[in-house]
């Protein structure tokens, strides 16, 4: 795949579109097709709509039509039993691939309408609702329009607006549009069951929760949002949490203050041409993995990630794919692989006259890596969450403040390279690592940073001490070293690094330099020269 190159990032798409962000007053507008797997599983062998389909997979029904479910049909029977329910029943096994290829036909036409789309999954959509309120003249018109749009395809659907994400979703399941600024009243009384009913925006463990809190006798979503938010911190974990904003009414999570870095977009000039799913999908997976790599060195992970597609003939399509978690290469992949499809093999009047010239990959929204993870070393395992459950008991008992993770952060030395930030805040580092930092202390970094840099001394040939001259350079070449009682032969050293820092402010500049230094057993340290005195800032492992 030598044909793949970055290109520099960009924005979701011209033409002024407006990302869905549910955070400062944008209204949050979402489109939802009912039953979708069901529906595409009939589409796909020509059936009725209201025929009756059940969805399984690993023999249980995870989707059924509205007349299976008149027969008594319902998620998580097991195959035989919804057979014996409803006889006529016709059963599909669970298809992503077909399903996202018979719903881009969908996507595109509310995108023709309303500019913007974001697909959470194959059968909902959401946008932002102010531009498409400005062009129709009001909310209310706006959902009619899409509504007619989709109705058009021969698919069913309703709208949801509302002030967040989660709100708007759950909206949309009764085709409501919630009053600006009255979300947790629409939310209040409704069951706990609703915050788990959509998989793309909660843990697959948050029907667990709503159980727990059920028996517990939480059984609205008023009574959930009215428990105080650290004992629901303390006592159920991450999930729990981002279920308690959602209740609440609130953004699941912060608005990310992440910068994209330059040059993320990943693009394939493809030769030959692809005109076959399985071509473009091999080509789709080569680009996710650069992507990917291109995501890892700059410490970021994707949570909403526009997949384009140019053909020979110049029709250039796209489509923005939006993940509740950050996405992993695979999960790219897939939803590329499943766009592709959807293009090459969708209707005849929306497939592409001729196959694909270029393919391009665009994150449109980063977060730092690990920051929407529920463990804290980066897993979602049962160990890494009881840990972190542990930890934030010690904060209910001793404070905010008193659990605290390193973020990387910008800066010259080891120490100012890390943000310590109390657990479960989003992980916003107080100085860009990006920005190049000129003086910055060369890699390797120390394995251990010394919050209290004890002082030690290095001498040269007959007991001389080592200093760093006003040129920075060493003024003998190191030969001992002592700390403390203990003393070690120095057998190599690098360095030193002068540090200047705001010279043009005598109240707050500094002078002094670092340098490595090896000792005998391949022992390392990190040394800096401050006020005349040599410390140990670092240890390298």
């Amino acid at each position: 795949m030598d044909g793949i190159e970055h290109r520099p990032c960009g924005g979701l798409s011209g033409g002024g579109v407006e990302p869905v962000s549910g955070i400062g007053g944008s209204r949050v507008l979402a489109l939802w097709c009912p039953d979708w797997p069901a529906i595409a599983a009939a589409a796909a062998v020509d059936l009725s709509p209201v025929s009756p389909v059940a969805v399984l997979s690993a023999n249980r029904v995870i989707a059924c039509s509205a007349k299976a479910r008149s027969e008594g049909v319902h998620r998580g029977l097991r195959r035989r039993e919804a057979q014996s329910r409803c006889p006529q029943l016709y059963v599909a096994q669970g298809d992503p691939d077909r399903d996202a290829r018979l719903f881009e036909p969908v996507a595109a036409a509310v995108d023709a309408v309303a500019p913007g789309t974001e697909v959470l999954r194959s059968g909902l959509v959401v946008l932002s609702a102010r531009g498409v309120r400005r062009y129709f003249g009001s909310e209310e018109v706006a959902a009619e329009r899409l509504v007619d749009e989709v109705s058009a395809r021969g698919v069913e659907c309703q709208v949801g607006i509302a002030d967040q994400l989660s709100t708007a979703v759950i909206a949309a399941r009764r085709g409501v549009i919630v009053p600006a600024g009255t979300g947790a009243k629409f939310l209040a009384p409704l069951p706990m069951r609703e915050l788990a009913a959509e998989p793309s925006l909660s843990d697959p463990r948050r029907g667990e929760l709503v159980d727990l809190l059920h028996r517990l006798g939480i059984r609205t979503i008023g009574a959930f949002a009215a428990l105080p938010a650290v004992d629901v911190a303390s006592r159920f974990g991450t999930d729990a949490v981002l279920a308690h904003r959602a209740a609440r009414g609130e953004p699941e999570r912060p608005p990310s203050a992440r910068v994209l870095p330059p040059d993320l977009d990943v693009e394939y000039r493809c030769d030959p041409i692809l005109e076959r799913v399985d071509a473009a999908a091999f080509a789709g997976r080569a680009l996710a993995e650069k992507l990917h790599r291109a995501l890892s060195a700059a410490g970021v992970a994707c949570t909403r990630l526009t997949v384009s597609a140019t053909t020979a003939n110049g029709e250039q399509m796209a489509r923005t794919w939006r993940c509740a978690e950050p996405l992993t290469p695979e999960a790219t992949a897939d939803r590329v692989r499943w766009q592709l499809d959807g293009w090459l093999t969708g209707r005849t009047d929306t497939r592409p006259t001729a196959g694909i010239a270029v393919l391009r990959l665009e994150p449109v929204e980063v977060v730092a890596s690990g920051a929407l993870q529920q463990g804290l070393w980066g897993g979602v395992g049962e160990e890494e969450e009881r840990a972190r459950r542990a930890l934030v008991r010690v904060q209910g008992l001793l404070g905010g403040e008193s659990v605290q993770v390193g973020v990387l952060s910008g800066g010259r030395g080891p120490s100012e390279r890390i943000t310590l930030l109390p657990l479960g805040d989003e992980r916003i580092p107080a100085r860009d690592p990006a920005q190049p930092w000129p003086g910055r202390l060369p890699e390797p970094s120390p394995t251990a940073v010394l919050e209290s840099p004890p002082s030690v001394s290095m001498t040269g040939a007959h007991g001389v001490p080592v200093t760093v001259t006003a040129r920075g350079f060493f003024d003998a070449e190191p030969e001992q070293l002592r700390w403390g009682s203990r003393e070690w032969a120095v057998t190599g050293w690098a360095g030193p690094w002068p540090i200047d820092e705001r010279w043009w402010d005598p109240a707050d500049s500094r002078t002094a330099a670092r340098a490595q230094v090896l000792l005998e057993k391949s022992r390392a340290l990190l040394l800096i020269w401050d006020e005349g005195q040599w410390s140990v800032e670092g240890i390298y492992e």
